[in-house]
């Protein structure tokens, strides 16, 4: 009878059995650009450990030097992120910024106690900037423009993620709380980093290239001063020494012919274009 009422052995005791068999629950692995940041700074801090006991220009120190640029090109990588908005070639920011990451690795003391990316940042940075500065604007644009030029473009580029679209110059004024007309010519300045080829042909358009399209010189201009001073002095000669000198060099008629046209002989008119040309160059205050 009590053999009937008790529980089963085995029943009672399966789920403890099965919750001490059940392997506890693992934590979950680090991300893995954690993890890889963590191991970059760790052989960061062991190569620079390295370097302060080798001596400057030897084999080693060098080998040692380039395997820290190596480590530490993703921090440069990370930085020319920053300016990729600047429509420059990436490889050429990488390798500006480089250049920045060496002088911060030749500056960098690890006795001070400071993480080596936070040291290296504003050198790397720093390198870019002046790189866009000196060598890539083709017009120099005032140091406020430019830097409210920056703050223009981060405006431009968190409003089009919230909207989803491109956004206003209105809207960009109204997030910066500056007038359109900044934002305007904020724009404008940004275009001074590219120079358009005045031989290169418009894109969509189909128009000519710049150059095709700008005046030239015309070389008219040079006699539109004679012909100004040419009119000034006809009108001092009498009307028929002036009818005289017009039918010769504008109608282009010989001697004969004018005196034909007035009724004169072709000696009178010879006389009084002798005598024309003598007033006109004593009145010529420029040749005189």
């Amino acid at each position: 009878m009590s053999a009937s009422t008790a529980p089963p052995q085995d029943e009672a005791t399966a789920p403890a059995q099965a919750t001490q068999t059940e392997p506890p629950a693992q934590a979950e692995p680090p991300a893995p650009e954690k993890r890889r940041g963590a191991d970059t700074r760790a052989l960061t801090q062991v190569l620079f450990g390295q370097l302060k006991n080798l001596l400057p220009g030897t084999p080693e120190h060098n080998r040692v030097r380039g395997a820290l640029i190596e480590a530490n090109l993703p921090l440069v990588r990370y930085a020319a992120a920053r300016f990729r908005s600047r429509n420059e070639p990436m490889e050429d920011v990488v390798q500006v910024g480089t250049i920045g990451l060496i002088n911060a690795i030749d500056r960098f003391d690890p006795e001070r106690g400071v993480q080596f990316p936070t040291f290296a940042m504003p050198t790397v940075v720093g390198e870019i900037k002046r790189y866009f500065r000196d060598n890539v604007r083709t017009v120099h644009v005032p140091r406020r423009l430019h830097e409210l030029w920056v703050q223009v473009n981060s405006a431009t580029e968190d409003l089009t993620t919230a909207f989803g679209r491109s956004p206003s110059t209105a809207e960009i004024a109204e997030r910066l709380r500056i007038s359109e007309e900044e934002v305007l010519s904020c724009i404008e300045a940004g275009r001074s980093y590219h120079a358009t080829s005045l031989e290169a042909a418009q894109e969509g358009d189909g128009l000519p290239g710049l150059l095709d399209r700008i005046g030239f010189e015309d070389p008219a201009l040079d006699g539109v001063e004679h012909r100004d001073l040419v009119r000034h002095l006809l009108v001092q000669l009498p009307e028929r020494e002036q009818r005289i000198l017009l039918l010769r060099y504008y109608s282009n008629l010989t001697q004969s012919q004018i005196s034909a046209e007035l009724g004169v002989s072709q000696m009178h008119v010879s006389r009084l274009l002798a005598r024309s040309f003598q007033r006109l160059r004593s009145a010529n205050r420029i040749e005189a």
